[in-house]
């Protein structure tokens, strides 16, 4: 039962999608606008840096608050705080607040990851800062830092338990980032240069 509650707990907070709420207060459905995600990123495109970066923020803080949360409940669960983190960035994916079609979860795995472990945390985010920028794509981020995690995650901890988990999850972060990739292919993904060429980058999404 208190694996359950655990699960469930993690999942519900990842159902609190600040995209969609700010832009259902802005009138529309950020679904339907830009990249079609209910992220950080497409947040920054449609609604700006400043709507983008509280995204963001609140992500990382509410899969955070759920392994914290977790650990604290559930003490007696010795994978509780990788089990609510993971389970909140699948309710962040597939929540069904919103039938099932939420973000992609790299904020969300931010908050798992500092969770764990905040050094780990800084690590991995200079090495995605750094991969980001070289390739100029942020989508390639998520999952890369997923899989990256995953074997952090197994070598410090040797858990084969929380190791599993964190691999079915980068996975479903692939699996969702693929149409990301197609784009990347098709020249339609968006730049991470969009954060300071924001016309330029525009122009050039328009043209396809």
């Amino acid at each position: 039962m208190h694996i359950i509650l655990c699960l469930l707990m993690g999942y519900l907070i990842g159902n609190i999608n600040p995209a969609y709420i700010l832009s259902k207060l802005s009138g529309f459905d950020i679904r339907e606008k830009g990249s079609g995600n209910a992220g950080a990123s497409n947040v920054t495109m449609v609604m700006g840096k400043k709507a983008g970066a509280f995204t963001a923020v609140f992500d990382i803080f509410k899969a955070f608050a759920a392994s914290f949360i977790a650990a604290e409940l559930f003490p007696q669960i010795r994978y509780a705080k990788i089990m609510s983190g993971v389970s909140c960035i699948i309710g962040h994916i597939f929540p069904f607040l919103m039938k099932f079609h939420g973000g992609k979860g790299l904020a969300c795995l931010g908050g798992v990851i500092l969770s764990f472990n905040p050094s780990v945390f800084y690590a991995l985010l200079f090495v995605e800062l750094i991969l980001a920028l070289t390739v100029d794509y942020i989508c390639i981020v998520a999952p890369s830092g997923a899989v990256l995690f995953t074997l952090v995650y197994a070598l410090l901890t040797g858990d084969p338990t929380g190791t599993l988990m964190l691999a079915v999850v980068s996975v479903i972060i692939l699996f969702k980032h693929i149409e990301n990739f197609e784009r990347i292919h098709n020249g339609t993904e968006a730049h991470i240069s969009f954060l300071w060429r924001r016309n330029e980058e525009l122009n050039r999404l328009n043209k396809h």
